[in-house]
């Protein structure tokens, strides 16, 4: 599986991780909604299950993914700070449709 991220996410998410309420767990990117044929993306703090993978990233960031789920593989992160602050959690792959966070 597969997973993209952009360097404000990474930046973002490492600052997450180095909280106390982050100890010992990952990032997981799971489906929030299915609507037809493309799926809504969130993040939550979590550690992995039997039916898990952890996906190392570009950005020195692992990030846990359900491997039973195809809309997960090819997911991008991506981090905005212009015009505002957002996140947007997309898979190309899958129609490229979004979740704003």
């Amino acid at each position: 599986m597969k997973v993209k991220i952009n360097r404000h996410a990474a930046k973002a998410l490492k600052e997450m991780l180095g909280g106390p309420e982050a100890e010992g767990k990952l990032f997981r990117v799971y489906v929030t909604n299915m609507h037809g044929d493309h799926a809504h993306y969130d993040l939550m703090l979590d550690t992995p299950t039997e039916h898990d993978e952890v996906v190392k990233t570009d950005k020195d960031i692992d990030l846990i993914l359900d491997t039973r789920d195809e809309y997960l593989d090819g997911v991008w992160i991506q981090m905005f700070h212009v015009p505002k602050e957002e996140w947007l959690i997309t898979n190309p792959t899958k129609g490229g449709h979004h979740h704003h966070h």
